[in-house]
């Protein structure tokens, strides 16, 4: 049985990580990405900064700035994503279902910024949201199920050797002892 193992563990850590190989690499992918949304505006744009004051537009009024964004295509509320105040600096991020982003001062509704941001459709990938809930729950989880037996299978196989040679090391020195 304890020669078999080592010889299962390798077949089981061999296929997992060539099952495992394509999402793995989006996630690590995607990750890796997400690791730089801050540095890299073509993943997420910058935030606009502006002098610290009480914001004062209304809902309507933020509404009307956003229609009048062209790139941004939003109608109604219905096209709206989320919107994001950042009093300390004076901005609204206005995120649109298509993933541009508009960024106006709170006080004045000037517009600052308009941008596409990609770190949602990124995050969605990476968290396998993009394909389908199904696939984040029934390929992604069990794919990082398989990283984590692929990663502790790895660590056996890589000491299984050095704790050989430790005991056949233990072992000669012991029957030369006796002699």
């Amino acid at each position: 049985m304890k020669k078999t193992l080592p010889f299962w563990l390798r077949k089981l850590h061999a296929w997992l990580s060539m099952i495992i190989a394509l999402p793995l690499v989006l996630v690590i992918v995607t990750g890796l990405l997400l690791q730089v949304k801050k540095q890299w505006t073509w993943v997420q744009p910058p935030t606009q900064k502006s002098p610290a004051t009480q914001p004062s537009l209304s809902f309507s009024e933020i509404l009307k700035v956003a229609r009048g964004v062209p790139e941004a295509d939003i109608k109604s509320w219905g096209d709206i994503d989320r919107l994001d105040a950042r009093p300390s600096k004076s901005v609204i991020k206005i995120r649109a279902k298509n993933h541009w982003e508009i960024q106006i001062h709170h006080q004045s509704g000037e517009v600052l910024q308009v941008a596409y941001r990609r770190s949602d459709i990124i995050e969605s990938l990476h968290d396998g949201s993009f394909f389908h809930e199904f696939v984040k729950l029934g390929l992604f989880l069990p794919v990082a199920l398989a990283l984590i037996i692929v990663w502790f299978t790895g660590l056996y196989l890589l000491f299984l050797p050095i704790l050989r040679r430790r005991r056949l090391g233990k072992n000669k020195s012991g029957q030369k002892a006796l002699e």
